[in-house]
């Protein structure tokens, strides 16, 4: 199990945390709403660092965005594995063709 796995798994394990006791815990609490903008705060932090050049910020906002992504996702229902899976099956798959093919399927 990698880090990026071991962080899946006790976010889902903080979900039945006491809020006053976990952070994960209180922004799961908080509803998904509250997750993917907090989400997206960490992604406009990273942003910055990345535009600025500045790549030990950089990293440790990026660590920042991929915890709240799976806070996210947690807060959803959407598990890491799912994700993975999604990325599997895009696996090969050039990235204009796999966008055409989201956009074709989008239209019917």
């Amino acid at each position: 199990m990698n880090a990026l796995e071991r962080l899946a798994a006790t976010i889902a394990a903080r979900r039945a945390a006491d809020p006053d006791s976990s952070w994960t815990a209180k922004l799961l609490a908080r509803g998904p709403e509250k997750c993917a903008e907090k989400f997206g705060e960490e992604a406009v932090e990273a942003v910055i660092e990345a535009v600025r050049g500045d790549r030990d910020r950089l990293t440790a906002e990026a660590a920042d965005v991929l915890y709240h992504l799976l806070v996210m996702l947690a807060s959803r229902d959407v598990t890491l594995d799912a994700v993975l899976a999604e990325l599997e099956r895009r696996e090969g798959t050039g990235g204009l063709a796999e966008k055409a093919a989201r956009t074709s399927d989008m239209g019917n």
